[in-house]
């Protein structure tokens, strides 16, 4: 490996790791992101228009409140006592492009409720999963907290893959370590 850390995509053995996560991930997505994987579980199913996207991984939804997306963490926007961090205001972009003003599924966690009162969910926009397409995009980095961990080793295994690839919070252009200072 670089002394910088990099990760040289034209050696063999890159390609062949690269091809192993591409295999493994095509094999979890389908699992994440089918509705078919949440909807054998016994598990509250509601949904909604978005009406505002407060940041990467909070919305609100018409006729259920504030949703905080279950298993992610996106950088912060609007933290009382955190700057602005790099990439938030991509998170939001992101987000808002995705479930802007459409119609949404909640599959809600475990615990439904976190200390500030929102609704714990992930969230469909038809079967793609938003929380795991925000992880795949380098977007989001995986925050498996329980109850809450029905999909923690996807989203793990999407998170390697956009690191090993290089996108979003991890791409070379973005200057480092996901989280910090814009």
């Amino acid at each position: 490996m670089p002394p910088s850390g990099e990760i040289r995509t034209d050696s063999p053995r890159t390609v062949r790791k690269t091809l192993r996560c591409g295999l493994a991930v095509a094999v979890c997505i389908p699992l994440v992101c089918g509705a078919s994987a949440c909807g054998k579980l016994d598990v509250p199913s509601r949904g909604g228009r978005v009406v505002a996207v407060v940041d990467g991984d909070t919305i609100v939804v018409a006729g259920v409140g504030a949703v905080r997306y279950i298993g992610i963490d996106t950088p912060e926007l609007h933290h009382p006592r955190k700057p602005l961090q790099r990439m938030a205001r991509a998170a939001l972009r992101a987000n808002r492009a995705l479930v802007g003003g459409r119609r949404v599924r909640l599959v809600v966690g475990r615990e439904a409720h976190d200390a500030y009162g929102r609704t714990l969910a992930y969230v469909y926009v038809g079967d793609t999963m938003i929380n795991a397409d925000l992880v795949r995009r380098g977007l989001a980095r995986t925050l498996p907290i329980a109850p809450n961990t029905l999909h923690a080793e996807a989203f793990a295994g999407l998170e390697r893959r956009a690191r090993l690839l290089g996108v979003g919070l991890w791409g070379s252009g973005e200057g480092g370590p996901p989280w910090g200072i814009p």
